[in-house]
């Protein structure tokens, strides 16, 4: 028998090809299906992205500790490293004893003159009052021995001098008793209580400044990485750990043209990946305003030459044993017509 010749062959592998192309629409689903693979058709495709938090010193400095290691999970509050507080700590202190000075200073201005200071005057007033009262009695003895003529004019004139003089000291020392009770004048009052508020404000730029040097995390999360080891130097603003908190996690996926009008900023929408339990659910928080040809990271043979637009959403709960990593694909189920 003669075998077929060649080109009668390739007509038949070209018709064979050809058709089989036409009517994959038909076979492929269920043989993706048996073989335990999904089609892409009818999901929109797209993958993990997280935000990730990059902690770094506002100033250089030796890493003293680094209580977190990379792959992790810290709570919030925990302690993630900390650069040497040495100097930091001492400005505080420096402060710290600055401020005590200035509430001294305004207490003693707001208080007068101390009890003992005031007794000395006290003691001095009664002692002029004393010598005045006997000074007065030799006064009006001399005013009614003057006209009789049993002493002289000189005489009576220094009684009178004698009395007036201690009348005035005595007025000195009541008006001296009377200002230590006073506090300061108002604008030195005003002046001391200024340099409180600046020194309180100069305390808490410090301790600022030392808890910039021991951050601590600010949500739970994940430890992405870390860039420092212990001993290591490390320059101001420079990272020494990454944080992925699960509140920022995204998924990113890609729609079809035809279907972007339906996505709307707050519309939930459901989702799923490898590991994952179904009908997971996400809100829609961005929506691209520009078409872009389907990206390279996602693999979809049927749409890579279809304009799609970039929809981004936020994952609500999920279940605390599963972890959506970045770069995970996902699978978004299409919008129905008149969906929430």
């Amino acid at each position: 028998m003669k075998a077929p010749p060649k080109r009668a062959i390739f007509i038949v592998l070209v018709v064979l090809l050809a058709a089989g192309l036409v009517t994959r629409g038909y076979w492929q689903p269920p043989l993706l299906g048996l073989l335990g693979l999904e089609a892409d058709e009818g999901r929109y495709l797209g993958y993990v992205e997280g935000e990730t938090s990059l902690i770094a010193p506002p100033v250089a400095g030796q890493l003293l500790e680094r209580p977190v290691d990379r792959g992790g999970h810290v709570r919030k509050g925990d302690r993630l490293f900390v650069i040497d507080p040495a100097v930091a700590k001492a400005e505080v202190a420096r402060v710290e004893a600055a401020l005590a000075e200035a509430k001294a200073r305004h207490e003693n201005l707001l208080t007068g003159k101390r009890p003992e200071e005031q007794d000395v005057v006290r003691a001095q007033r009664n002692e002029v009052e004393a010598s005045l009262a006997m000074a007065e009695t030799e006064l009006k003895r001399q005013t009614e021995l003057l006209p009789r003529g049993f002493t002289t004019r000189q005489a009576y004139d220094q009684a009178e001098s004698q009395a007036r003089q201690l009348r005035a000291r005595l007025a000195s020392l009541a008006a001296q008793e009377r200002a230590g009770d006073l506090a300061a004048r108002q604008a030195e009052i005003a002046a001391a209580a200024a340099l409180i508020v600046q020194n309180e404000a100069n305390l808490q730029q410090a301790r600022k400044r030392l808890a910039d040097l021991m951050p601590v995390a600010p949500d739970d999360a994940l430890v992405e990485n870390t860039f420092f080891n212990v001993g290591e130097w490390v320059p101001a603003g420079t990272p020494v750990v990454s944080l992925l908190p699960a509140s920022r996690v995204k998924l990113r996926f890609f729609v079809p043209e035809e279907d972007v009008a339906r996505a709307r900023i707050g519309r939930k929408v459901t989702f799923t990946c490898d590991g994952c339990p179904p009908d997971l659910k996400a809100t829609i928080i961005y929506v691209s305003p520009r078409a872009e040809y389907t990206p390279p990271v996602i693999y979809s043979q049927s749409a890579r030459s279809k304009l799609v637009f970039l929809i981004e959403a936020r994952p609500d709960k999920v279940p605390d044993d599963i972890a959506l990593a970045p770069g995970l694909p996902v699978g978004v189920a299409p919008f129905l017509e008149g969906g929430s």
